[in-house]
């Protein structure tokens, strides 16, 4: 029997699962509706969904209507690809009508939201899964290979910087991820996945956390001692938007226009504000040293306007030093192709033993983003999900170590002071 799905939030993250259910997953899963605050961006939904995947078009509710929704759609399992200050409304209402829940990182933004999604979870005895798809890449899936092999031995330290590029990392400064109350800045949001990361490989979890941040790149105040005057609020018809190169034309790009220009009547929501503009709140620089109850060391680092898209990781153990670095192609929200969208561009894994000769290890990408790593999460959420020795699958209890290691970050940029995890949770 096919499993029922609804999908709450059909903006840019949301056509990754409804279009892998109606291209790939016909036989295990069936769509039976699309949620969302706004018509315009469900019809456009609706119509992908018709003329790009050949799928009938589904019921369309608007959010006010989730619970009607529910009873009359009866889907087993609700994917949540909302904003994400809204994901704790919709996964507590999802398993209180009966509902599994399948939601986009991060799970949610701050401590108060996560204990009621913990709480709710126990209450109703159901599932939530959190889509952590970088668990699935070939490359990161071998670093957990060689670290289960005792390959460096024991890891005592890791330093672990992420660069995203001035198309990719300027995004967030456009959108409503700008405004933290939206997003928990780049700790929650975007470091959410590598703080899993780290949990995933290590097999450990955070014990304390100490974090420096600042918006020191983006934002008017800054643009304003690097001397630039040419400000805007947004790029739509503004002839001071032609020559930054940080600016999106939603009308160059018809995907975007019709998700988010063509929908904007509806709830105001402007998708092209100027990255140099006021009302930021979120980091573009951060740093963050973590003890973990391993009693390892991470140094990590956040750049959001890199010339170049990826990370290198190293991580120093017992036995020796494993040295990765990693290039990535930029994701279709900024207005890239779809089809390259986590496209691994260049990458290098190199075990250097204590005694011994330093070599390379190989990597076989595969088709699909994230060197092939999304299609495995996909199959296994929609389809036939296969034993796998690396626990690749992320459960609720992951997706709230991850978003706490991100807040205790937070708390610790607002404070000056470190912060222990387990003191943030009951």
């Amino acid at each position: 029997m096919r499993k029922r799905y609804a999908l709450v939030g059909t903006g840019g993250r949301a056509e990754f699962f409804y279009g892998a259910i109606a291209r790939d997953y016909e036989e295990t899963a069936k769509l039976v509706a699309f949620c969302d605050i706004n018509e315009t961006r469900m019809n456009y939904a609706n119509q992908l969904l018709e003329d790009k995947y050949n799928h009938p078009q589904i019921p369309l509710y608007k959010s006010s209507y989730f619970e009607t929704m529910i009873k009359k759609e009866k889907p087993d399992t609700v994917i949540i690809t909302s904003i994400d200050r809204t994901h704790h409304y919709y996964i507590i209402q999802s398993l209180e009508l009966g509902c599994n829940v399948i939601t986009e990182k991060p799970m949610t933004t701050d401590v108060e939201k996560c204990q009621q999604i913990m709480d709710a979870i126990h209450r109703t005895n159901k599932e939530v899964r959190v889509t952590f798809n970088y668990r699935y890449a070939p490359h990161n899936t071998k670093i957990k290979e060689l670290i289960l092999n005792d390959v460096i031995g024991e890891v005592y330290s890791v330093n672990f910087e992420w660069a995203l590029d001035t198309q990719h990392g300027a995004d967030y400064f456009r959108r409503w991820h700008r405004d933290k109350r939206n997003s928990g800045g780049l700790l929650v949001h975007k470091a959410t996945h590598h703080f899993d990361l780290v949990n995933f490989w290590l097999s450990t979890t955070p014990e304390t956390v100490y974090a420096l941040g600042d918006l020191r790149f983006y934002g008017r105040e800054n643009a304003e001692s690097r001397g630039v005057t040419n400000f805007y609020q947004r790029a739509y018809q503004d002839e001071r938007a032609l020559n930054d190169p940080f600016a999106i034309n939603l009308e160059e790009n018809k995907h975007l226009k019709a998700m988010y220009l063509d929908a904007e009547h509806e709830d105001g929501y402007h998708r092209d504000q100027s990255v140099f503009g006021d009302g930021i709140s979120i980091e573009d620089t951060l740093g963050v040293l973590i003890k973990y109850k391993n009693k390892a060391i991470l140094n990590y680092s956040l750049n959001a306007y890199m010339p170049w898209e990826g990370f290198i990781v190293v991580f120093n153990g017992s036995k020796g030093r494993l040295e990765v670095q990693v290039k990535e192609q930029s994701y279709i929200n900024s207005g890239g192709s779809k089809a390259d969208e986590g496209k691994v561009k260049e990458k290098f894994i190199r075990v250097l033993p204590m005694f011994g000769q330093p070599y390379e290890v190989n990597v076989i990408e595969e088709e699909g983003g994230h060197g092939g790593g999304d299609p495995l999460l996909l199959n296994d959420l929609f389809g036939h999900s296969k034993e796998d020795r690396f626990n690749r699958s992320a459960s609720h209890i992951d997706g709230a170590i991850s978003i706490l290691t991100g807040i205790a970050g937070n708390m610790s940029i607002n404070s000056g002071l470190p912060v222990r995890v387990d003191e943030l949770f009951m």
